[in-house]
């Protein structure tokens, strides 16, 4: 995590910003817990646990700075809250989502899956792509296998009751 937090210091400092205090507990929290998806209310709790003295409204300022700094991304998964999400070290691009459109659980793809989709839209509409990002909504494979169990159970109460009828 430390190699992590300096070379994010050192992106900072590129960009003519320091790694304060504030910044460096809103990046750890944010480091502690990058497989989860935290709205800036949720890094705040975190942050708050930490370093009481932190206000919302420094968090909201260091997630914002962070944005546009590309260390991490806003994303919002069509629910009306934004989240924020480490951008992995060396990525070029954001990477994307398959949200359960049944339990709310957000699963990340790593690779980029969009390379060759890029080229077509530059060389088609001249466009210089400089990221994108993409988020597939529909039901998780948890919710798929446990339907598939119920509907396994309902067809077996089924199978019985008929059973016991003859």
């Amino acid at each position: 995590m430390e190699g992590r937090i300096n070379r994010i210091k050192k992106q900072l400092h590129a960009q003519k910003y320091k790694l304060t205090p504030q910044r460096e507990a809103t990046v750890r929290v944010l480091l502690e817990n990058e497989e989860d998806h935290l709205s800036a209310e949720d890094v705040y709790l975190l942050v708050k646990e930490k370093a009481p003295e932190i206000g919302l409204a420094t968090v909201y300022r260091t997630l914002e700075l962070l944005t546009e700094l590309k260390v991490v991304d806003k994303i919002n998964f069509g629910d009306g809250v934004s989240r924020y999400d480490l951008r992995k070290e060396g990525a070029n691009h954001f990477h994307h989502h398959l949200v359960c459109i049944e339990c709310g659980a957000v699963d990340e793809i790593q690779e980029d899956l969009l390379g060759e989709v890029e080229k077509v839209v530059e060389r088609r509409w001249h466009f210089k792509v400089m990221d994108h990002r993409l988020t597939f909504h529909g039901i998780c494979h948890r919710c798929l296998e446990k339907h598939e169990s119920e509907n396994k159970n309902d067809s077996n109460v089924h199978y019985e009751h008929e059973v016991e009828k003859v």
